[in-house]
């Protein structure tokens, strides 16, 4: 849920390349439904304030002080390109793309709704043995 579903869309095809699928108006404004696809993923969205029955069960992270309990993991192709074209679109880097030691680059971002997404893009399999001793070597 985001406070302005509209213009998270916007926002959504413009930095992470989504794809408006399908979108349901509510009769007194705003977005009631929508869904979008980033990359191989679908996400699903709508404004906050337009169903008082789900009003009371979900909640944009700006009602929640600007957390959230949640965080969006979405594989692309390209994450560095992503991230790039995120922050000149308005998200704030939260993590710059890194080698993680699971052995996808990873980047961590907040969207202006105040969402948490992790892009990541596989650069190599690790195995299971593998990863526990790059951890216990990162500390």
């Amino acid at each position: 849920m985001v406070d302005d579903a509209a213009a998270a869309i916007d926002f959504y095809q413009r930095a992470f390349g989504a794809r408006e699928d399908f979108r349901v108006d509510a009769p007194g404004g705003g977005i009631l439904h929508a869904e979008i696809t980033i990359g191989r993923s679908t996400l699903m969205l709508g404004d906050a304030s337009v169903d008082e029955a789900e009003a009371a069960s979900f909640a944009a992270p700006a009602s929640l002080g600007g957390g959230t309990s949640v965080t969006l993991h979405v594989f692309v192709p390209d994450v560095d390109a992503l991230a790039a074209r995120a922050e000149a679109a308005g998200a704030e880097i939260v993590q710059p793309p890194t080698d993680m030691f699971h052995g996808d680059r990873t980047v961590i971002l907040r969207d202006p709704a105040g969402h948490l997404w992790v892009f990541l893009t596989h650069v190599e399999d690790v195995t299971q043995e593998e990863l526990l001793r790059r951890m216990a070597a990162a500390g």
